[in-house]
């Protein structure tokens, strides 16, 4: 018997869109949103993306957690992993009794036909799918769209006996759980390059002029097994991880389609190398709304709220910070007084256990201030609109705290 899949939610929508708006809602964030994404009180202007926070995969992946908590309340749900890349969304699941497997302690094989398991928005592995299978559990698939997109593309790359090069962060649980997807056919096979330099050395190779043993060295761990240099660079596929900085993927896909045009020549490119858009709509507009804020108005300083470990919030601050002081904030706690902030450093790696520095100086303390905030895809609108009471209270332009948002049950 076929395990239940849940792919369209669990017919729990409205049951639990109350309790998500308790939990997430902010009516700062509406207010600033109605007048025009711009917030002006006395010295204080406050210019708000006017795309940011929650995208629709993320916005869903959340909903479907709450609904099956809802649906088996009896039952023990568990999470592959983190939902999305936000500490505050992951603890309020496990306040609700949902599990994390990769939280210590927690085992997968113990896993039977009474649990539920949630696939996350970033998507598994074929070969955990194919576990989770097995073993007879519900689950209930939040997979983003977005993410579902690129599998398709790589797999139809497989099957037709050209390499994935992935755009991405080997790590990250959506580059490998698209990698996966390379494997599906014999002899498929995928190469994650992480930047411009690492594909650099890939069109070297193409061209002829690299060095095989520094090539697998450097990629040791972001190949596929038995990935043969000479045999699998014959043929490529462009793919990318979906919260990549868009213009870097494009340009990867560039330098990669001439080096292949530069080996093969441009009448023999069709047979040798193959790109699809597999950008998100979601990222995109995120990136191109704070590219339009910071050419709308000269800003003072630009504060990007999100998971450390987001990858989509690490691009919106590198972006930020090409044009003005950029302050990356996990929440408004880090905004630790009006001249202290705590931040990630633009530029270090996007994982949890990155080191905060706290940087003194960072607010202005007399004279117009013109302040530009952002958000990740995984950042919920309450811990937006803390962010924006927070700097208004600093600037001296405090808005009273009953406006900030609905109170969260619990």
């Amino acid at each position: 018997m076929q395990p239940l899949i849940f792919r369209k939610g669990l017919d729990l929508k409205a049951a639990v869109a109350d309790e998500l708006a308790r939990a997430y809602h902010s009516t700062i964030v509406d207010r600033v949103k109605e007048s025009d994404y711009r917030l002006e009180s006395g010295r204080l202007t406050l210019l708000l993306a006017r795309e940011f926070g929650f995208c629709y995969g993320v916005d869903r992946a959340v909903d479907y957690a709450y609904q099956a908590r809802r649906r088996f309340p009896d039952r023990h749900v568990f999470l592959t992993g983190e939902i999305i890349h936000n500490p505050h969304v992951n603890e309020r699941l496990r306040r609700a009794g949902i599990r994390f497997l990769s939280d210590p302690g927690e085992r997968t094989d113990t896993l039977g036909p009474d649990d539920v398991v949630i696939l996350p928005a970033f998507g598994v592995t074929v070969a955990d799918m194919l576990l989770f299978q097995r073993l007879g559990c519900t689950l209930v698939d939040t997979t983003c769209g977005s993410v579902l997109n690129v599998w398709k593309n790589v797999a139809r790359f497989a099957q037709d006996g050209f390499t994935s090069v992935i755009h991405g962060k080997v790590r990250h649980e959506e580059t490998r759980a698209t990698a996966s997807q390379a494997l599906k056919y014999p002899g498929g096979h995928y190469l994650v390059v992480l930047d411009q330099a690492e594909a650099r050395v890939v069109c070297e190779y193409i061209r002829g002029r690299g060095d095989r043993e520094a090539f697998m060295t450097l990629f040791a761990h972001t190949m596929s097994p038995g990935f043969n240099p000479e045999r699998d660079l014959g043929r490529i596929g462009c793919a990318n991880q979906t919260t990549m900085l868009m213009s870097e993927s494009l340009e990867i896909e560039k330098m990669l389609r001439q080096a292949m045009t530069n080996r093969y020549g441009e009448t023999a490119l069709a047979d040798h190398f193959r790109a699809f858009d597999t950008i998100c709509s979601a990222t995109q507009e995120r990136q191109d709304a704070v590219v339009a804020l910071l050419a709308e108005t000269p800003l003072d300083l630009m504060v990007v709220v999100g998971g450390y470990n987001s990858s989509n919030t690490c691009n919106l601050a590198r972006i930020c910070a090409q044009r003005v002081p950029t302050f990356h904030i996990a929440a408004s706690e880090c905004l630790l007084s009006p001249d202290e902030i705590r931040h990630r450093p633009i530029g270090s790696p996007s994982t949890t256990g990155v080191e905060e520095v706290t940087t003194r100086g960072w607010l202005p303390p007399e004279g117009p201030l013109r302040v530009g905030l952002t958000a990740g895809a995984s950042t919920p609108n309450n811990l937006v609109g803390e962010v924006i009471s927070t700097v208004a209270r600093y600037a001296g332009e405090g808005i009273p705290e009953t406006e900030v948002r609905i109170p969260a049950s619990g």
